[in-house]
């Protein structure tokens, strides 16, 4: 079993953290920022004062929080993990952030004789906590083999996509797909209820045929009952759409379709929904149309 130092237990890194103690590794927590989980304390985990001196324990750590600057400042503040990794070591970064950062940051890392893993996920809080994410690896080879058993522990679809940034090059695209099905499914479904039909029953026959999707299953259901707790939140999607749009933009290439769902998600922010589920994408929608698919009729 492994010694793995985790630093990022929230919404999701705090289920893929308790996967990988069921599995039988040792935790390491960092305390440099918000309090070790109870239950992962309970379970055996030790907290540490700063990423510096977990990275000093554990063969791997892992970062698993929510933006490019965060990651750069565990990475690289004076007590940071850069200071305590040496030869042998894993840095495995679960976020979601830049591919052009990822690529600078995997070249310090290196540096120091460890080598850097960005593996980010895909399947949200339901697929933290039931371990089935997606992972979508950039580094070495060999890297990847020896934290594969931890990969497993946390997801079931684990891909070596290529060298590093291009793991979060894949988490980018994949975005960039759920965000346009989350408005395909909100437009469809706020089109079917202006025009007079039952958004569920429109909903539920479409389920049987070539528009059926897990985005029309899971959010699609949300969106008609109005459960919109995150899940994910919509800041967090902005986020990665702003990745997406600033790649387009060195790229030299256009995203239409991206920009514009993105400007949906900055109405929802603008009416207060910044931190509600992504599927909340059809309030903003709502907004503009001043009208709600879950009013009675």
């Amino acid at each position: 079993m492994a010694k793995i130092g985790f630093i990022g237990t929230g919404i999701m890194g705090h289920p893929m953290a308790a996967n990988l103690q069921k599995a039988g590794h040792s935790l390491f927590l960092s305390a440099h920022h918000d309090a070790a989980p109870a239950d992962l304390i309970a379970g055996g985990a030790v907290a540490l004062a700063n990423p510096k001196q977990v990275a000093e324990e554990a063969e791997f750590i892992i970062v698993m929080v929510p933006d490019t600057p965060q990651v750069d400042d565990v990475l690289f503040r004076a007590d940071g993990i850069a200071a305590g990794v040496s030869k042998g070591k894993v840095v495995i970064d679960m976020s979601s952030i830049s591919p052009t950062a990822t690529k600078a940051f995997a070249a310090r890392i290196n540096e120091n004789g460890a080598q850097y893993l960005d593996a980010p996920v895909s399947g949200g809080e339901v697929g933290a906590k039931a371990a089935t994410l997606s992972i979508m690896v950039g580094g070495d080879a060999d890297a990847f083999e020896r934290a594969l058993p931890l990969f497993q522990a946390m997801g079931k679809n684990i891909t070596l996509v290529g060298g590093n940034g291009d793991g979060q090059t894949a988490k980018v695209a994949n975005q960039i797909i759920v965000a346009l099905n989350i408005q395909a499914v909100a437009e469809a479904l706020l089109f079917a209820s202006k025009n007079g039909a039952d958004p569920a029953k429109v909903r539920e026959a479409l389920m049987g045929g070539f528009a059926s999707s897990k985005i029309l299953e899971v959010h699609g259901e949300r969106m008609i009952k109005g459960t919109f707790d995150p899940g994910f939140r919509i800041s967090l999607h902005q986020k990665d759409l702003n990745l997406a749009l600033q790649g387009a933009k060195e790229l030299n290439i256009n995203l239409p379709n991206t920009a514009n769902t993105q400007q949906v998600f900055s109405t929802c922010a603008a009416i207060g929904g910044s931190n509600w589920d992504h599927s909340a994408l059809i309030k903003g929608l709502e907004h503009m149309a001043n009208f709600s698919i879950r009013d009675k009729k």
